[in-house]
């Protein structure tokens, strides 16, 4: 009865997981792309095993999907300052955050339906922070590739929009990686939940959104203030 399809990645956990659970709640089949393996308890779910990282794989792994929606939610962060620069690790999360979300977009755009969704999980550091620079650069381009392709897409009713939150309860949050960036509670004073980024998710993947696209939607507890 309901045709909607949602290709979800990173979604053995974070974001990722909540964005999974919160659209089979409301209803979607979910299929969610991650490396470990995950199970949500629904018969709505299907899980995808591949690993982003082979660039290569990522077009013939989704060939055989027609989602209506794609929610690139796969992420990682690494912090440095300028002068102490991993390059490694900055093109780590270009290919992840940048080069992936245009091959999975890439090869889903033209089997996408009429008023189809993109969504790309995005950052509130895409304006710069210190000591962020590389995946603040990374999470920029995100949305300069979302009102790229939701103008080229518009004329089909698909919309492309990024969520972008500040520091949100997920493990990443804790990771011993960013010790020397620690994140900086919000004004409200705790920090973004990952089943309120799922639910801004969930609205824009919603009927009611359809005239919202080429956006960024910052989700920061007031740390933009």
């Amino acid at each position: 009865m309901d045709k909607r399809h949602a290709l979800v990645t990173g979604a053995s956990s974070g974001i990722g997981a909540a964005i999974v659970e919160r659209l089979l709640r409301d209803g979607w089949r979910v299929t969610g792309i991650s490396r470990r393996p995950v199970t949500f308890d629904h018969p709505a779910f299907d899980h995808l095993s591949l690993d982003l990282n082979d660039l290569g794989g990522i077009a013939n792994a989704v060939s055989g999907l027609t989602p209506t929606a794609l929610v690139h939610a796969a992420g990682m962060l690494k912090v440095a300052p300028l002068g102490s620069l991993d390059h490694d690790d900055g093109a780590a999360m270009w290919r992840l955050h940048v080069d992936v979300a245009a091959r999975l977009a890439d090869a889903l755009a033209p089997r996408l339906p009429q008023g189809g969704r993109m969504i790309f999980i995005g950052s509130r550091t895409a304006s710069g922070v210190a000591g962020r620079g590389q995946y603040a650069a990374t999470k920029a381009a995100l949305v300069a590739m979302a009102r790229s392709w939701a103008s080229e897409l518009a004329p089909r009713g698909i919309t492309v929009n990024v969520v972008a939150p500040a520091a949100t309860e997920t493990p990443m949050l804790n990771d011993p990686a960013r010790a020397n960036v620690t994140p900086k509670l919000p004004p409200i004073g705790r920090f973004i939940r990952p089943d309120e980024v799922a639910a801004a998710v969930a609205f824009l993947l919603s009927g009611e959104a359809a005239a919202i696209t080429g956006q960024q939607l910052v989700i920061c507890g007031g740390s933009s203030l």
